[in-house]
């Protein structure tokens, strides 16, 4: 089976990642989308992280009318911070008959040969790159191993939410409603 990794701290998950990954299932050979919990992504600073646990479970919520995309919670069990090689390697073991293929938005695109072991990422799994900011088709993208997934784009942040959440305001439209009624029933995000 052919399983697509798009990986995150989803803090919270929104609509434009259910979008991309939504969009990767049906435009590509892809048979499932896998999005992977990140504990503590190195490139990111952990204040305002929430508990992974509950990134999980707010991921589950979004995700639950979509069949094709599921949750991962592969990296719990791994050393932090989480190396996108060290969960392939793990996924790898545990799941033998698939393969791996990577969901990336086109700027993390641009530096994923400096990510640790990028040239053997490069060298062994394709990449699907989803536009963001200025970077976007026809660009050329860095590597062979990369493929532009056409998906729209998606002007929408997490820290976005966070922030709009902390100013009092609603981001309801920008998120499924399974999860804004979570937030705001748990308080999630206030301060």
């Amino acid at each position: 089976m052919e399983v697509g990794l798009f990986f995150g701290s989803f803090n919270p998950i929104h609509l434009g990642h259910v979008v991309i990954a939504q969009y990767a299932l049906h435009e590509t050979d892809l048979n499932e989308v896998w999005l992977v919990v990140s504990p503590h992504n190195p490139h990111k600073n952990k204040k305002g992280l929430l508990d992974e646990r509950t990134r999980l479970h707010l991921v589950n919520l979004a995700l639950e009318p979509y069949p094709g995309l599921r949750s991962s919670s592969i990296e719990f069990g791994l050393p932090r911070p989480s190396y996108t090689v060290l969960t392939l390697a793990a996924l790898r073991e545990k799941h033998p008959e698939h393969r791996f293929s990577l969901i990336v938005g086109a700027d993390n695109a641009q530096g994923l040969e400096g990510w640790r072991d990028g040239p053997r990422i490069l060298e062994n799994h394709r990449v699907w790159v989803y536009p963001r900011g200025e970077f976007r088709p026809p660009a050329p993208l860095p590597h062979a191993s990369m493929q532009w997934l056409n998906a729209p784009l998606m002007e929408l942040s997490s820290t976005y939410i966070r922030e709009t959440i902390q100013s009092g305001k609603s981001p309801s439209a920008m998120l499924s409603e399974r999860v804004w009624a979570y937030i705001e029933h748990n308080g999630l995000y206030r301060c």
